[in-house]
């Protein structure tokens, strides 16, 4: 008996926040098989998970990206503002990179897809309850070419140096300043960044240079 209870404190709690029912149950069910875990809620939205945060007091959410009014991404920021220890893994049907990097850029710790096996599940959530960043293959290889994209970016160190006083919020007459060049020289590089970068404006290009790992 003394060792169920030390068991059951030991065991890390899980808030799954998924809107397709089925698919939570299932993961429920996985979860609540585990040693390690048990799922003490389920919500179909970032609204309900938030209300009830302080409640719950999870370990790890599970997270859907596509949700009722806020989204995943959405819903993964402002958790992470109330509750900064919380481990979010993103667990979605979306693999392309601009979502992975949303997800990521907002606090999510790993991200998985929904046909991911049990086994898997359960071994992605014991990686980063020790610190890791579980993520499917093709994710992690995303990730992987972003790094090299970084490593292999075709701006300049002073566009480089634009840029990232642009992304700080700085007027051209400041960077001008700053960096003793004239007006027409910061437009013309910022010309090329958008270019370079294949973008149309500075919030394109600052949103491309952060994913890019440029700045």
């Amino acid at each position: 008996m003394e060792k169920g209870k030390t068991m059951n404190k030991e065991m890390h709690k899980v808030v799954i926040v998924e809107d397709n029912v089925p698919l939570s149950d299932a993961f429920k069910e996985i979860i609540n098989d585990s040693e390690d875990f048990k799922v003490v809620d389920a919500y179909t939205s970032c609204e309900d998970a938030i209300k009830y945060l302080k409640q719950d007091q999870p370990n790890i959410i599970l997270m859907d990206i596509e949700l009722p009014g806020m989204s995943g991404v959405e819903g993964t920021k402002t958790i992470k503002s109330l509750s900064p220890d919380v481990i979010i893994i993103v667990v979605t049907v979306y693999e392309n990179s601009e979502v992975v990097f949303d997800a990521l850029c907002a606090g999510a710790s790993g991200y998985l897809t929904k046909n991911i096996s049990s086994s898997r599940l359960i071994e992605a959530m014991k990686e980063a309850i020790l610190g890791g960043a579980p993520m499917s293959i093709r994710i992690a290889r995303m990730v992987v070419q972003s790094f090299r994209k970084a490593t292999n970016s075709n701006l300049s160190d002073r566009e480089i140096e634009v840029l990232k006083l642009l992304a700080s919020g700085k007027s051209y007459q400041s960077i001008g300043d700053e960096l003793f060049i004239s007006r027409n020289t910061i437009k013309f590089h910022i010309k090329n960044i958008y270019e370079k970068l294949q973008v149309q404006n500075k919030e394109q290009a600052i949103k491309k240079a952060n994913q890019d790992k440029i700045i």
